[in-house]
């Protein structure tokens, strides 16, 4: 048997998932679903997969804007809280508990979104790789693939070696190193509760350079694909402060 990733941790999530996933994040998140309907020309009713979704922050706000989402994630107390955060919104998600390297949908989707640098985790490129297969299998053709997350060249630009800070009453201390040849970069996250109480958790993100990642998925069969520096669709030059790929089927 494999050795599980450290993403398919379920106590990592329980402990980090309440600082990862702050307020600031959830606000913004119905400016980002409306974003990536637009960006896609999604219609009411349409068919979207949340891959990697979590505990539902984009799931959520794109059911109200009145898509059929469904999300799939690997943990099951993310689940757990998309369908309760649904619930309370009055909207219903299609939840499943599936791995995205090897997910399979019988039924096309017009558009999936990959947000909130939820991408470059797996041991492999090999593995990160069968997430992009995966999520090209599952759009119908025109369909529209839309990515976020962290490029290697905006690590290299706001890097930091670490820094601190409160959320949600617990003390959080961050430090950061480059892994090679900024090929990715090894995150440290200690929480300490109000008690002194400290846990410790590190983790490695592989950094894509936006042009690999577009050839990439170019390769991998997408008619298109596009970087910009957010989902305003601004240009992905020195000002950009993430990275976001447009890609069509």
């Amino acid at each position: 048997m494999a050795a599980r990733e450290w993403f398919e941790n379920e106590d990592f999530w329980l402990n980090y998932g309440p600082v990862m996933f702050d307020s600031q994040h959830w606000a913004e998140a119905g400016g980002i679903a409306e974003r990536c309907c637009a960006i896609a020309n999604l219609p009411p009713g349409s068919r979207v997969l949340d891959a990697c979704c979590g505990p539902g922050r984009i799931s959520v706000e794109l059911a109200l804007l009145g898509m059929d989402v469904t999300g799939v994630d690997i943990m099951q107390p993310f689940l757990n809280a998309a369908r309760e955060s649904a619930e309370a919104e009055g909207q219903k998600l299609t939840l499943l508990k599936q791995d995205m390297r090897n997910f399979v949908s019988a039924e096309p989707f017009a558009a999936t979104v990959n947000v909130y640098n939820s991408f470059g985790y797996c041991e492999s490129i090999g593995d990160d790789t069968k997430i992009l297969q995966s999520i090209y299998g599952a759009l119908r053709k025109g369909g529209t693939f839309i990515l976020e997350c962290i490029s290697r060249e905006i690590a290299v630009q706001y890097y930091t070696e670490g820094e601190w800070f409160e959320r949600n009453g617990i003390t959080v201390l961050t430090s950061f190193a480059v892994v090679g040849a900024w090929e990715g970069l090894r995150s440290t996250w200690t929480l300490i509760d109000k008690d002194g109480r400290r846990r410790t958790h590190e983790f490695v993100q592989r950094l894509y350079s936006a042009a690999e990642l577009r050839d990439r998925l170019r390769g991998i069969g997408f008619s298109s694909a596009e970087v910009y520096g957010g989902f305003d669709l601004s240009p992905y030059d020195h000002g950009a402060k993430t990275m976001v790929i447009v890609a069509r089927k």
